[in-house]
């Protein structure tokens, strides 16, 4: 079987979700016999013909705010038309739009929806509306529509008939590491409080830095990310940068699960998610996590993690200076989380549901 992934900017993942989901995926599914084949873009995959026998194929794209992700997919589509594969794998809304393409020739197609993008607050209302309008499209357009998170699924159901298919994000089982690199970026074990994720304003991170400015703390706030289209959002996340919050760049591989393994407790202050990946990570390392009210935040962490009410500033505050105060009650949550997720989420199994469901689609 024969399969193409388009819509992610690329793999291996260094920055983003559906990137991350896609190299997970990707890589489990070639042992299961199936031949991956996912397109790339230029600025983001560096050259190289394969990664863990994916096939790169790496594409140009017109790299702006606006017309980065349709060029790019426009392209992947075309093309994958012309090399006639068995699945073509769209993933995210806007891709969405181009999904039945693939079955003018044959194909089979299947889009993954990871979130409601028409709710991110850095699109103007053009290109919400735009994004909005690909919902139909995601339900409609492939032969089978994915979803990450159950609200996601009853929101399709609600909203446009669809029965679609949930398949979560999962998480690897987490790797401790000794303190090295946080400590060459000032953070001292077990003295700060840890955010990590794209510096966009729907991740809220401007509502975690002003109830942390408001605490009498010897902890340190890291905040560990980079932007995406969003300079002016982080422009406004300086005016809160000193010795007590940190604004620290994207940080990979052994150096993020070392800022995992020391990390006091972790906020999530997300306005709106698919499943958050950086969610799942924090939980499985068993920390204690502070998290939005939002349906998606609340579906996965269930009864271990501690929320506050989205965008509530000074709730935000009084829960973070609870969990400062207790780190008893820290360590009990944190363990609660990291056995709750490492039960019930795990790429292995994501990877074999999503083959099966290319299995069912070939047949």
């Amino acid at each position: 079987m024969r399969v193409a992934m388009i819509g992610q900017k690329g793999i291996p993942a260094t920055y983003g979700g559906i990137e991350r989901h896609v190299d997970e995926i990707a890589r489990r599914l070639v042992p299961l016999g199936i031949d991956v084949d996912v397109f790339c873009r230029l600025y983001y995959t560096p050259p190289g013909t394969s990664y863990h026998g994916v096939r790169l194929l790496r594409r140009p794209s017109l790299h702006t705010k606006h017309f980065d992700t349709i060029t790019h997919v426009a392209w992947a589509a075309v093309e994958s038309m012309l090399r006639r594969y068995d699945i073509v794998h769209f993933h995210a809304l806007g891709p969405s739009l181009l999904a039945s393409l693939p079955r003018l020739v044959g194909s089979r197609s299947v889009v993954t929806v990871h979130g409601l993008d028409w709710q991110r607050e850095k699109w103007g209302r053009l290109a919400s509306s735009f994004l909005r309008s690909c919902e139909g499209p995601a339900a409609h357009f492939p032969d089978r529509t994915i979803v990450v998170s159950k609200t996601l699924r009853q929101h399709f159901k609600q909203h446009h008939g669809t029965d679609a298919v949930f398949i979560p994000n999962g998480t690897n089982m987490p790797v401790t590491r000794p303190a090295r690199r946080i400590l060459q970026l000032g953070l001292t074990p077990g003295k700060y409080v840890l955010f990590v994720g794209r510096l966009v304003p729907e991740k809220g991170v401007h509502y975690l830095c002003e109830a942390f400015s408001q605490l009498d703390t010897d902890m340190t706030l890291a905040v560990v990310g980079g932007l995406s289209f969003s300079q002016e959002y982080v422009e406004l996340l300086r005016r809160f940068e000193g010795p007590r919050i940190r604004l620290l760049d994207y940080v990979f591989g052994e150096g993020l699960e070392e800022l995992w393994s020391h990390a006091y407790c972790v906020v999530q202050p997300s306005t709106m998610e698919g499943l958050s990946i950086a969610l799942l990570e924090a939980l499985s390392y068993g920390r204690c996590v502070l998290l939005s009210d939002i349906p998606e935040n609340l579906e996965v962490a269930e009864d271990c993690a501690v929320s506050f009410r989205s965008k509530d500033v000074g709730d935000l505050r009084d829960k973070l200076a609870s969990l400062l105060r207790d780190p008893q009650r820290v360590a009990e949550m944190g363990a609660k989380a990291r056995e709750h997720i490492l039960e019930h989420y795990s790429w292995d199994k994501v990877a074999e549901a999503t083959a099966e469901l290319y299995r069912g689609l070939a047949r």
